[in-house]
């Protein structure tokens, strides 16, 4: 890989994804863009640049979606849904008694963990007259696919997942998991960039938007901010990851 190469794929994952890669991870391109190459049967990194440059959306999109971190597992961190289930539900019960109902965002959802920890917390806490409607996003409309299943290796459930949760909610299948229709039908997921017009998903109670805009430069996490009040309800609240804070 060329400087000039490493130079446009820079390029390009920022305008693409928002991702901001330091001069230095041109390992960390290699390791992710390689196999990459070889499945699609091209020589290198440098074949791979001139194929997207020749206007190869579909190769661009997996090179955005092999660069893009979907490290998740269920009940990730533990704090942020205990004071979901503690502070904020309490809070959202009165001042939504009206209504009856919440709407909750889970950006950057990867393969379903975060949106589904939420969903099942939600099914134990509300009353049984509230609805719940989570809507959930990524880029990666393979991590998607995964995430709708609702299917899940022994691996993934003891990532986090009470083991009474698990009983409860999901049923075993064969040497995988996945989740009852209950809890699946709680969630709908879409796909979504950051850096686009998100506005259409309409106002939520809860945003959870965490692990994400720890990648984005600070113009980019200005932008997302501003854009993310809009559509938040005044007396809302926006969840971050445990490494990042607001400006």
């Amino acid at each position: 890989m060329t400087p000039l190469d490493y130079e446009y794929l820079r390029k390009l994952l920022k305008d693409r994804s928002g991702l901001l890669l330091s001069s230095d991870k041109q390992y960390l391109i290699e390791s992710r863009l390689l196999p990459l190459a070889r499945k699609a049967g091209i020589s290198g990194i440098s074949e791979l640049v001139q194929k997207i440059k020749s206007g190869s959306e579909a190769l661009t999109v997996d090179v955005v979606e092999a660069m893009t971190t979907n490290e998740t597992f269920f009940f990730r961190d533990k704090v942020p849904f205990e004071n979901v289930r503690d502070t904020v539900l309490p809070q959202l019960l009165k001042a939504r008694a009206n209504r009856r109902s919440l709407r909750i965002w889970c950006a950057a959802a990867s393969t379903g963990q975060e949106p589904y920890s939420l969903a099942m917390l939600l099914k134990e806490a509300l009353p049984p007259d509230w609805r719940a409607e989570i809507v959930a996003t990524d880029l990666s409309l393979e991590v998607l696919e995964k995430a709708k299943a609702g299917i899940y290796s022994q691996f993934e459930v003891q990532r986090g997942l009470p083991i009474q949760l698990l009983v409860k909610h999901f049923k075993q299948v064969g040497d995988v998991w996945q989740l009852n229709p209950d809890i699946r039908a709680m969630v709908r997921y879409q796909q979504a960039n950051l850096l686009q017009d998100f506005s259409h998903f309409g106002i939520f109670d809860i945003i959870f938007c965490r692990n994400v805009l720890i990648y984005f430069d600070q113009p980019t996490k200005i932008d997302v901010f501003g854009r993310m009040q809009k559509i938040n309800e005044p007396d809302g609240f926006l969840f971050l990851g445990a490494a990042e804070t607001v400006i």
